[in-house]
């Protein structure tokens, strides 16, 4: 059997919905919608986008955040390189 969706209404009467996997274990829980239709439209998105989204990984650096820049360091689009003369 393949997981299925599932709409809920949670503690504070948001409605939200939940991924499970095939063994009733929750895999992912959206975020709050005004309304069931609200929360369909959501389930629909994630259908979409599910199959082609790429995977990356976020991590915490020592500066805190899971920034991938920090500050006054330069982005590669604007970082000057320098060559050596070869020998």
């Amino acid at each position: 059997m393949a997981g299925q969706f599932e709409i809920f209404m949670d503690a504070e009467s948001n409605v939200r919905f939940r991924l499970l996997g095939a063994d009733g274990t929750v895999l992912a829980t959206s975020m709050a919608f005004e309304d069931k239709q609200s929360a369909a439209d959501g389930i629909r998105a994630v259908r979409e986008c599910a199959g082609t989204g790429l995977i990356t990984e976020a991590r915490a650096n020592a500066w805190g955040g899971t920034g991938r820049t920090r500050k006054g360091i330069p982005t590669p689009a604007n970082r000057r390189h320098r060559h050596s003369p070869a020998v």
